[in-house]
């Protein structure tokens, strides 16, 4: 099964994520099949805190990639902030 995750880098008390494509079977961390976005949750702006290609991430939960709850409420806020 395919997922739509967040893996984190960034450093110790500065995290921060990016929006993975991935097998659910892999680490967190580890092999992805496509990176669509990133997320700064130390940021206040939205425009600065999340960046997100929507087209992509639609194509993947066409295709049967199935968003972590995590991510389906980052997305419903970025649709809300950006219109």
């Amino acid at each position: 099964m395919v997922v739509i995750r967040l893996s984190r880098s960034g450093r110790r008390n500065l995290p921060l994520f990016r929006f993975t494509v991935a097998d659910k079977r892999r680490f967190r961390d580890g092999k992805f099949l496509a990176r669509i976005g990133w997320y700064n949750p130390c940021e206040n702006d939205m425009k600065k805190r999340m960046n997100l290609d929507l087209s992509a991430l639609d194509a993947w939960v066409k295709k049967g990639a199935q968003p972590s709850e995590t991510v389906a409420e980052l997305v419903r806020q970025y649709r809300a902030a950006n219109g």
